[in-house]
């Protein structure tokens, strides 16, 4: 599976766009620190810095609804502990490579890192997450409406 962001500047912030239900991370770049430990959003805590060409972001504050379903289902499969750093770098025009630290000592014996390229696909379209089906379905739901009338 293929996950496609889009990322734009606001002054400041760098706003991370997921395709997927449309989610909008808003990671700020300014050096402030990171939220209370008793703050938990939706989203967590990410707070990011520039090394090089390479954007850090180390995300905190996890909470206990966070999407994410880990070995064998379980859900959550991580603590509030969590520290995730990520590393987004430009390799080329067409490719960002991206990189993962998990850390959580409460869950795992150590951290793990993943790392892939995300390439940039000129044929691919953000789809309005609704819709992401093209409406095949929508002359079905018309005819259902038309028979619910009569």
């Amino acid at each position: 599976m293929f996950m496609r962001c889009g990322g734009w500047f606001v002054k400041g912030d760098v706003v991370i766009r997921n395709e997927m239900i449309h989610e909008t991370r808003i990671i700020p770049v300014d050096g402030r620190p990171h939220l209370g430990a008793t703050i938990r959003s939706y989203m967590e805590d990410s707070r990011g810095r520039w090394e090089g060409q390479t954007l850090v972001v180390d995300t905190t504050n996890f909470n206990d609804y966070a999407n994410y379903i880990g070995p064998g289902g379980r859900y959550p499969s991580y603590s509030r502990d969590t520290r995730l750093t990520e590393r987004f770098t430009r390799i080329d025009a067409d490719t960002l490579r991206y990189e993962a630290t998990v850390d959580d000592p409460r869950t795992w014996t150590r951290s793990w890192t993943v790392a892939l390229p995300l390439k940039r696909d000129p044929s691919y379209y953000f789809f309005e997450f609704a819709c992401h089906e093209q409406n095949y379905s929508m002359p079905h739901m018309l005819k259902g409406a038309r028979i619910g009338e009569n």
